[in-house]
């Protein structure tokens, strides 16, 4: 009897080809849309899903999670910038949406296993005696960094099709080779609820109203210039500081209470320390020294985690790391790049 199992459908290529893959390999696939947002790009997703699922000729279902994405990654994200934090909204959604809400709809529909065109793997650990998700083959596309959040106990019940490829050239080969329609198709580069990428003209439209100005101060007490909002700053931003000073400067902090964008150059911005909270491990680890990643385009560094107790953390860097910020996610690997949790930069 085929293994029955649900793939998440977003209406690209890397979703449309691991659908190809699962059914070469002898699954019994059910293809599956998540309505998160409406949009006309969301509309254009869904009908292209289910255009590739009636080519390769299994089910589609169109799933209504908008009341879930709201809840769980919309007013998330506008928490952390209420609290002059820099959210991952893509964190939030694989963690509560394409790992929570549709795992609850596999077993809805007896599916044994989920999978998602994500670039990543899943593989049983003899070291941890566990399976554990670890990081694809292709570096450039490796998507490991975003799925630290997943419950640990859906991890031996999800499929990536697509963790042994090294390019995008691949996928989109084997795509035009079925004459996949969306073969072609660019990749996704924005917040999919903020198709614009304006995020101050989403925030405002959502009531956030932080656009109230401020002092730009340097960290030796120098009022500098008036800020435009702590809505509009992040750690780390050199451009649009809209002040002239001698030397280039950077956002280091943002200070909520004094309504205060705190600037410096650019050595104030190097950190060799920080605080998590929210951590979630997925695999159980007794060592300190790890390998962790601040930001999604980042490189692991060599650091020693020490944990203070079930949900907060100390992590120290062997050298310094360049614009911690609050509100982002690290991300813990061990030197096999297997992923050992992560949790929230305080």
């Amino acid at each position: 009897m085929k293994k029955r199992v649900l793939l998440g459908m977003s209406g690209g290529v890397d979703s449309s080809v691991s659908a190809i893959l699962l059914k070469e390999q002898g699954y019994e696939v059910i293809g599956a849309t998540m309505k998160m947002w409406e949009s006309d790009n969301t509309l254009k997703e869904q009908e292209d899903a289910r255009k590739v699922c009636n080519k390769l000729g299994i089910k589609h279902y169109l799933f209504d999670a908008t009341d879930c994405f709201r809840e769980n990654v919309i007013n998330n994200f506008i928490n952390c910038y209420k609290c002059a934090k820099t959210p991952n909204p893509c964190i939030e959604c694989n963690k509560n949406l394409k790992f929570g809400y549709f795992y609850e709809k596999a077993k809805e529909l007896d599916c044994e296993y989920i999978a998602t065109g994500h670039y990543a793997n899943i593989e049983y650990s003899d070291r941890y005696k566990t399976h554990v998700i670890k990081k694809s083959k292709s570096k450039l596309k490796d998507q490991t960094y975003v799925l630290y959040g997943v419950k640990k106990e859906i991890i031996p019940h999800i499929i990536f099709p697509l963790g042994n490829f090294e390019t995008k050239d691949e996928i989109r080969q084997i795509a035009k080779n079925y004459d996949i329609n969306v073969a072609n198709k660019p990749d996704s580069q924005e917040i999919c609820f903020v198709p614009d990428n304006d995020y101050v003209g989403f925030l405002k439209k959502q009531g956030i109203n932080k656009n109230i100005q401020g002092d730009i101060v340097h960290v030796n007490g120098e009022v500098l210039g008036k800020h435009k909002g702590i809505i509009n700053y992040t750690i780390g931003q050199r451009k649009g500081l809209g002040i002239s000073y001698k030397n280039p400067l950077y956002v280091v902090k943002l200070d909520l209470n004094r309504n205060e964008v705190i600037v410096g150059e650019e050595e104030y911005i190097f950190s060799s320390e920080l605080y998590v909270k929210d951590i979630n491990m997925l695999v159980p680890i007794n060592e300190e020294k790890i390998k962790a990643k601040i930001r999604y385009s980042a490189k692991e560094a060599d650091a020693k985690l020490i944990h203070k107790d079930k949900n907060t953390a100390k992590v120290v860097f062997n050298s310094p790391q360049r614009a911690i910020t609050p509100g982002q996610s690290i991300v813990f690997y061990d030197f096999d790049g297997i992923v050992l949790g992560g949790g929230k930069i305080q």
